[in-house]
């Protein structure tokens, strides 16, 4: 049996987290996959780093590590606590935050891109993505008809527009240059990304 990527149930869960796996696989290049990568809020299962290439690969969420990760290092944090990376300066080629900062504080989320930047090596990439703020009516919708995870849309705190995002990364000293942004799922989520 597949593990499951949500710890709530939706027809379009295993799909969407495909997609989003697709989309920062796209994201990063390869000229940064020697290094380590640390992927934010990574959920039950960490779906994104069991299908990418990287040298070493970190995991966070608050919750429990699962079974059986050979070759991912799992750290338990609460970041709307203590929005605190326990890592050295540089330490990371890429960072990720695959559908998490909509569940965070948005009052953390300048402290939280600054450890981000903290630990990012120069010309290292911090890659996330978040419903688009337009998109919080049609996915209670979509959880309520158990398309996605009712559990996990319920915990959103917060929706982002592309440039809240941006303003988000200039506040944590990314520089605006270094800064893309996009859509993808018909619109219905963004992504950023901001190069140290």
């Amino acid at each position: 049996m597949a593990p499951k990527v949500t710890r709530g149930s939706g027809l379009l869960e295993p799909l969407l987290a495909r997609q989003r796996a697709r989309m920062a696989n796209r994201l990063i290049p390869a000229k940064i996959r020697e290094g380590r990568i640390l992927d934010v809020g990574c959920g039950s299962f960490p779906y994104f780093l069991a299908h990418t290439s990287f040298r070493e690969k970190f995991a966070i969420d608050q919750h429990a590590a699962p079974p059986q990760l050979p070759d991912i290092r799992w750290f338990r944090l609460d970041l709307n606590s203590a929005p605190i990376l326990p890592f050295d300066p540089g330490f990371f080629s890429a960072i990720t935050l695959l559908a998490v900062v909509e569940h965070l504080d948005p009052r953390r989320m300048v402290e939280l891109f600054k450890e981000c930047r903290r630990v990012i090596v120069p010309g290292g990439l911090l890659v996330l993505t978040t419903p688009a703020a337009w998109s919080a009516g049609l996915l209670r919708w979509m959880g309520r008809a158990r398309l996605v995870s009712n559990e996990e849309i319920e915990e959103h705190v917060f929706a982002y527009t592309l440039p809240l995002i941006g303003w988000y990364f200039g506040a944590a000293g990314f520089e605006m240059v270094n800064l893309r942004f996009g859509y993808f799922e018909l619109g219905l989520n963004l992504w950023a990304t901001a190069q140290r």
